[in-house]
């Protein structure tokens, strides 16, 4: 029902800062919760961070916490993932998500195979 298209990888160096957006189209529901995972070569796809698009609230991964910032513009339909202090380990194609049907704990406990619709991925690749 929503479709979601990510946008804004690029190629950086350690350190360097990128912002990634993801604009979605059709019926987006105030309740539903917005997700940002990502997958490097050879592994498992991983929770980023999650953003209430009622409330704003927010959480993430241990390992962005303090360098990643997750916001929306409900007006715009647009979630987008701000990513500094970057390392060689954040190298992965990223993909934003939507939960159409979030349970109580979507927000802090999010599991890839609840989101709904997914983007096809943007490039996030950090150089040491």
């Amino acid at each position: 029902q929503v479709h979601v298209v990510e946008s804004g990888g690029g190629s950086v160096q350690a350190g360097g800062s990128l912002r990634l957006s993801c604009t979605a189209s059709g019926r987006v529901i105030s309740s539903y919760v917005m997700g940002w995972f990502r997958q490097a070569p050879g592994k498992e796809r991983e929770f980023v961070a999650t953003i209430s698009l009622s409330t704003g609230w927010t959480y993430y991964t241990n390992s962005v916490r303090g360098r990643f910032t997750i916001s929306r513009d409900n007006a715009e339909s647009t979630v987008y993932l701000q990513m500094n202090s970057l390392h060689p380990e954040d190298t992965a194609v990223y993909y934003c998500a939507m939960d159409e049907a979030p349970r109580p704990g979507s927000l802090f406990s999010p599991r890839a195979s609840e989101f709904d619709s997914w983007g096809q991925g943007t490039q996030v690749t950090v150089s040491s």
